[in-house]
């Protein structure tokens, strides 16, 4: 396990310079027949966003925004891992690891963190302080490790669990975790659970299959739409899964191919201004970090 460093995210110009090319000489493919979304991405939605992108998204507010917290990285079992942590106002903040999922990064946490860590800022008991350690999951963004394949679940809630004890000194912790985060949490409080106050989850792992748990026709019916919605806007899954290195080469030499999956769960909101508001966030996780 290597030391503790301290990190300053700070993308050079040339890549910026290089991503404005890029998006500037994009083409893209033509509209199928019938709804769009059904059939991935709406290619006119996403000509907006590129447009976006390219005359109006600045990425080095973004990099302010997150440089504002402190970020660090450390090895541990040949892995690099980068976190932010930061410390709560209180008595006695309790340790809070929080896990995103995919397609994310730790950024989408960064607008909780002042309200974790400061309640008496915003008008709470100074005994509801947090401290919190967001990490990049290993093989996401700024925890990418050049030549080393992915981790699976239970890998990564020992590597967290490491982070938190060993790296951090934090012996009890609560966690929270969404999307492939649950799992990782979940995973952690099975393994772990002498060294977990707590877990919250905004997604159930819940076993499939129907001799498990399915005993009358109202869940029989939800696991057959279940599957239904996993048929349907799951299938990335699949050649993610089998194939990541045929995905990775075409996604890694075009931002614009980077945007349907960040943007995945994120398409157009029921008002122009809640179509606006996704962008920034659309725009930083397909940047180049």
């Amino acid at each position: 396990m290597s030391t503790i460093r301290p990190y300053i995210l700070q993308i050079p110009e040339d890549d910026l310079i290089d991503l404005q090319r890029r998006l500037a000489r994009t083409r893209l493919a033509d509209s199928l027949p019938g709804n769009a979304w059904d059939l991935g991405t709406d290619p006119q939605w996403l000509s907006r966003l590129i447009a976006y992108w390219h005359d109006h998204f600045d990425w080095r507010a973004q990099e302010r925004r997150i440089n504002a917290w402190p970020q660090f990285k450390v090895t541990i079992n040949g892995r690099e891992l980068h976190y932010f942590h930061v410390e709560g106002k209180g008595p006695n903040p309790k340790p809070l690891l929080l896990v995103h999922g995919w397609p994310g990064s730790p950024l989408e946490f960064l607008d909780m963190i002042d309200l974790l860590t400061d309640p008496v800022k915003h008008g709470r008991d100074p005994g509801e302080a947090f401290t919190v350690v967001i990490p990049s999951l290993p093989g996401y963004h700024l925890s990418y490790s050049h030549g080393r394949g992915g981790l699976s679940i239970e890998a990564m809630a020992d590597l967290l669990k490491e982070l938190m004890t060993s790296v951090l000194g934090y012996e009890r912790f609560a966690a929270q975790g969404g999307d492939w985060g649950a799992f990782i949490t979940t995973r952690l409080a099975h393994r772990w659970p002498q060294n977990l106050i707590g877990i919250h989850l905004n997604l159930l792992p819940l076993p499939r299959n129907p001799s498990v748990w399915a005993r009358d026709e109202q869940e029989r019916n939800y696991l057959v739409a279940v599957e239904s919605w996993l048929k349907r806007d799951t299938c990335y899954i699949a050649i993610q899964a089998t194939r990541p290195q045929t995905l990775a080469l075409a996604l890694n030499d075009s931002p614009a191919g980077l945007l349907p999956g960040s943007a995945r769960n994120s398409r157009p909101g029921p008002t122009p201004a809640r179509r606006r508001s996704r962008r920034p966030s659309i725009s930083t996780s397909s940047s180049p970090m």
